[in-house]
């Protein structure tokens, strides 16, 4: 176990008694690198999932994500999106609560709204992080229509509609990728 009382927690040093069980410092850095890389995948699967190259959009970050959604995700990438991850224009709408018949009328280059938008990124990234949790995106898709009970037997995909039951689903995807299933 680790005792602080080894540590001056004010300046941060390690006095020079600190015996031989106390922890080496210098590991902390090594997940918070290994976190970075695997968000910075994630981000670049999503993008790839609204077949939006990296070349139309310089993404360094979530503040681009966010002139993103300002701008709108095209019709187009919407379109893209749900053949990738198997849904129809009558599921998506659903999610975006708007009916099916308005997202028909959208021309390809049309842009959607920002809440629209928005959304679509989320869904997006959570459907980027359940292929990286389960090697699949039909795996994930097996997952989202099932019956869990972390989710008071519901089904993960009936939590897509909100912004909160997104990020419910990547709380519950994080404890799956760590071996906690309840």
């Amino acid at each position: 176990m680790f005792d602080k009382s080894h540590y001056d927690m004010k300046s941060k040093k390690k006095p020079q008694q600190a015996n031989e069980t106390d922890l080496d410092l210098s590991l902390v850095n090594e997940p918070v690198i290994a976190y970075v890389n695997v968000a910075r995948t994630i981000d670049m699967r999503m993008m790839s999932l609204l077949n939006t190259s990296k070349s139309t959009i310089a993404f360094h970050d979530e503040t681009d994500l966010i002139d993103v959604i300002r701008q709108g995700v095209s019709k187009k990438s919407l379109d893209y999106l749900i053949t990738q991850i198997g849904y129809t224009i009558t599921d998506i709408a659903e999610v975006l609560h708007v009916s099916d018949r308005n997202l028909r009328r959208y021309t390809a280059s049309e842009k959607l709204n920002t809440e629209q938008s928005e959304r679509l990124i989320e869904i997006a990234r959570l459907y980027a992080k359940g292929e990286d949790v389960f090697g699949s995106i039909k795996a994930f898709n097996h997952w989202m229509d099932a019956n869990i009970l972390a989710l008071g037997n519901k089904t993960p995909k009936s939590y897509l509609d909100t912004s909160l039951g997104i990020q419910l689903l990547h709380k519950e995807l994080g404890r799956i990728e760590h071996g906690v299933f309840a």
